[in-house]
């Protein structure tokens, strides 16, 4: 069967989501985008035209008439941070299933609500962590599992990225604690999902310090933690939107008892290091696992929304849980969250907790 699916927000990200849908274009009929913008909405439509022959998509400026006009199978919502939650409970209540962009709300109390009311509904409900589907991620998470790096005894990531002036003019809700959020909140989310995922071990307790150094904005530019896990390994965060003057990368490292792996790239992307001690005899010594030509994506989002979208549409076909469901997404959320407030109260926070961004508001003195 064909899932009938529409997009709410057709501004940055959006195409992404229409690549995405590209890839399954044997699964989906979008039927459906609704922005404010009729512009923004018109545009996405010639370009899914432009590969899907035949579509006959309809432009709505409010997603409530879209919802009572349309019959609907799942949504994706790449509107700005601060409505998600409420975009997706409508969207739930109305029967029909979400995927939410990252991140999927700005408090724990909301990301609390979406996954209640998906539960309630009997619906699925994702998140946009789309970085978790690339091929080394992927087969260094099979090695993961499989123990084949020993016990993880320290990890990293570090996202050092460059988000200029001229970024956070075009939209006045970038960067503000109300509907957005900082750095951590939307360059480093994915990096810091991919630290806690790979831990496989709940964080409790977080040491935060972070930074506006530079950007025109509420929320920072910079951010820094150690998570601490409760197997007693140890996560460090490293986060910027400063890199001048253009974006450098983002990695992910993991150190094991035995085994060494790094990840770098533009977006956790190409293996720099595969040294496990298992590797001979497995076959995929760090010779045949690095790609010396591998190529970096054309933007940061990368190019795992396809495949994210083909493992939504698998657990509706199955009925079970999507690898980035409400519960496990609000995981990086909640590591984000503890930052904030260990910064603001300046000493470590202890998880679980309740927190909103909205409770940053003065914290760099403005």
């Amino acid at each position: 069967m064909k899932y009938k699916v529409a997009i709410i927000g057709c501004g940055r990200i959006s195409y992404k989501h229409i690549e995405g849908f590209i890839s399954v274009k044997d699964r989906v009929d979008v039927v459906a985008l609704c922005d404010p913008s009729m512009d923004k909405m018109n545009d996405r439509v010639k370009q899914y035209s432009s590969v899907v022959s035949g579509s006959d998509v309809k432009c709505f400026t409010s997603y409530k008439e879209m919802l009572s006009s349309v019959d609907l199978d799942f949504v994706t919502i790449a509107t700005e941070s601060g409505t998600h939650r409420d975009i997706t409970i409508d969207c739930l209540n109305a029967g029909v299933n979400v995927i939410v962009e990252k991140p999927m709300a700005l408090s724990t109390k909301d990301a609390d609500d979406m996954i209640e009311c998906a539960k309630k509904n009997g619906l699925k409900l994702a998140v946009c962590f789309q970085n978790r589907f690339n091929g080394p991620i992927v087969k260094t998470r099979e090695a993961f599992e499989k123990g084949r790096l020993g016990k993880l005894l320290h990890s990293s990531v570090q996202v050092r990225w460059n988000r200029n002036i001229d970024y956070y003019s075009q939209a006045d809700w970038r960067g503000t604690w109300d509907i957005d959020g900082g750095t951590l909140m939307n360059q480093c989310t994915h990096g810091i999902d991919l630290l806690q995922w790979m831990n496989n071990s709940d964080v409790v307790k977080v040491h935060g310090v972070t930074r506006r150094f530079q950007r025109p904005i509420e929320a920072e530019d910079f951010g820094c933690a150690i998570l601490e896990f409760a197997d007693g390994s140890v996560g460090i965060v490293e986060g910027t939107a400063n890199v001048y003057p253009k974006n450098l990368n983002e990695s992910l490292s993991l150190f094991g008892t035995d085994g060494t792996v790094v990840i770098g790239g533009l977006a956790v992307n190409k293996f720099e290091t595969w040294r496990l001690a298992d590797s001979d005899k497995v076959g995929d010594t760090e010779d045949k696992v690095i790609d010396p030509n591998a190529k970096d994506p054309d933007s940061v989002y990368g190019k795992g929304h396809g495949a994210l979208f083909a493992d939504f549409i698998d657990a509706l076909d199955n009925n079970r849980e999507p690898l980035t469901n409400g519960a496990e997404s609000k995981k990086a959320l909640e590591i984000i969250l503890a930052i904030y407030k260990s910064q603001k109260e300046g000493k470590p926070v202890e998880l679980p907790i309740d927190f909103a961004t909205t409770e940053m508001k003065g914290v760099f003195g403005e």
